[in-house]
């Protein structure tokens, strides 16, 4: 056993909340106790950081006209992208509940300051958008900090992103990364609600990995 790596039971709890992770989109309004809130944020704020540029703000949205406007350009961007998918997958579409930005406890906007400790940084002398890139791992550390505490986190990417700003109040050099739904749910859907509704197969682990060239599947 490699003297670094955690015991059976931690390693379970581990990839069962990598596992039962879901995107939420049906809430109850129960508030989340700020204890619980205080330590998904701080798992967030503890995610990969390239170049410990740690970019990342998170924007608590609690008032209720802030979260009506937000409402609003959802609203707006999703009767634009329905004509998108003709015939019966437009109808498909039409049926899917995509947010729950007026139903859960909290909105929280993850933003990206993109000059942060200045506009060259470690790590993104070839590659600037990896702050881009470390604010989404915040992400991902946020919302597997809220599945283990049970809440629900749902990502609402159906916003057009220069319609945040305005309502949030960033700056030139924040960004918006994710507009999140967060709150108590009824229950943890056991699959994930696309896959269910038949919107895409699940592709099968072993025709996405390649050993060494693209393609290649065996060494």
């Amino acid at each position: 056993m490699n003297d670094h790596s955690f015991h059976e039971n931690e390693k379970d709890a581990i990839y069962r909340v990598i596992r039962e992770r879901r995107d939420v989109r049906r809430f109850k309004s129960d508030p989340i106790p700020e204890e619980i809130l205080r330590r998904i944020l701080n798992a967030a704020m503890q995610a990969p950081s390239v170049g410990y540029m740690q970019p990342s703000n998170f924007i608590l949205i609690d008032n209720k006209e802030v979260r009506q406007r937000v409402h609003a350009s959802f609203l707006k961007a999703n009767e634009e992208a329905k004509v998108l998918f003709p015939g019966e997958r437009g109808e498909k579409y039409a049926s899917l509940k995509l947010e729950g930005i007026l139903e859960c406890a909290l909105n929280i906007c993850v933003t990206c300051d993109r000059e942060r400790f200045g506009a060259i940084g470690l790590g993104r002398t070839c590659q600037p958008e990896m702050d881009l890139y470390s604010t989404v791992c915040a992400v991902q550390n946020l919302w597997l900090a809220a599945r283990c505490e049970g809440v629900g986190v749902g990502w609402v990417s159906i916003i057009k992103p220069e319609d945040l700003p305005p309502i949030l109040g960033l700056p030139d050099t924040v960004v918006p990364v994710a507009y999140l739904c967060v709150g108590y749910t009824e229950q943890f859907a056991t699959e994930p609600e696309l896959k269910t509704a038949g919107w895409n197969p699940e592709i099968p682990t072993h025709e996405l990995v390649f050993w060494n060239q693209w393609g290649t599947k065996d060494r």
